[in-house]
């Protein structure tokens, strides 16, 4: 039976990844973000594309229309929109505060209120029984990452999703938070990422390697599939053992 997947930051790196996993399993899949050449270069077979900058409750507004037009049911929500802020404009201001205000404000909108938006626009159409919400978090929410701005945005994805697990699940709904390690062949580093600290990052894992997409995809398609249909309320880490979290 085909499934209708809505993939927020579907057009590049995990959220590419997720899409291309759901597509080849013959689901019907609609790719979210803000830039609509990026979604039209996914490369997703038969996949719908919108975009929309999902912090803004106007175009959330927009996405909820298209969905009630083009697919009606939600069967999987995955969240993988996001990122630290590299690839966004300054703050524009040397005051320090500023520059504090900026990073923090930017990290919760890309991170935070993009996926609590999407969901409070489209938990009404997740399918009864059988729907899925799933969040792309971080190893970041374990052990902070740098300023904490970006790890505290990923970590308050989780007691939302544990609290949107007791709402949903009495309509047979589950809800789960994946959080990556260091995943290679993504947008998220932008410039930031060298050689040192990539060794640094790769020597903590027990698997030796760098995460890629697809270890990330492959969970979330798992959790979307009805073998995981007990599973709920959870954060489940892919990491390469990293982090064992707490």
């Amino acid at each position: 039976m085909t499934r209708n997947i809505v993939i927020s930051g579907g057009g590049t790196g995990i959220g590419r990844a997720a899409a291309h996993a759901f597509a080849a399993a013959g689901d019907r899949v609609l790719l979210l973000g803000r830039r609509a050449q990026a979604l039209e270069k996914a490369g997703v077979a038969g996949a719908l594309t919108y975009a929309a900058d999902l912090s803004e409750p106007g175009q959330v507004r927009g996405v909820a229309r298209f969905v009630a037009e083009e697919l009606g049911t939600v069967d999987v929500l995955v969240h993988s929109a996001g990122g630290a802020g590299h690839l966004e404009p300054p703050a524009g201001s040397e005051d320090p505060l500023d520059q504090v205000a900026h990073r923090w404000t930017v990290n919760f909108r890309q991170n935070t209120l993009t996926a609590v938006l999407l969901t409070e626009a489209l938990k009404h159409r997740l399918a009864e029984p059988g729907g899925r919400v799933l969040f792309v978090s971080s190893i970041a929410a374990y052990r902070g990452s740098g300023t904490g701005a970006y790890a505290a945005a990923k970590a308050g994805l989780h007691p939302y999703a544990h609290d949107l697990a007791r709402e949903l699940g009495p309509h047979g709904v589950t809800v789960n938070v994946v959080a990556p390690g260091y995943i290679e062949d993504t947008e998220f580093f932008g410039d930031t990422m060298d050689e040192a600290r990539r060794a640094r990052l790769v020597a903590g894992t027990s698997t030796g390697r760098a995460g890629i997409p697809g270890d990330v995809a492959e969970t979330l398609h798992w959790l979307a599939s009805p073998a995981a249909g007990h599973i709920t309320s959870q954060v489940i880490q892919v990491n390469g053992g990293a982090e064992r979290g707490h």
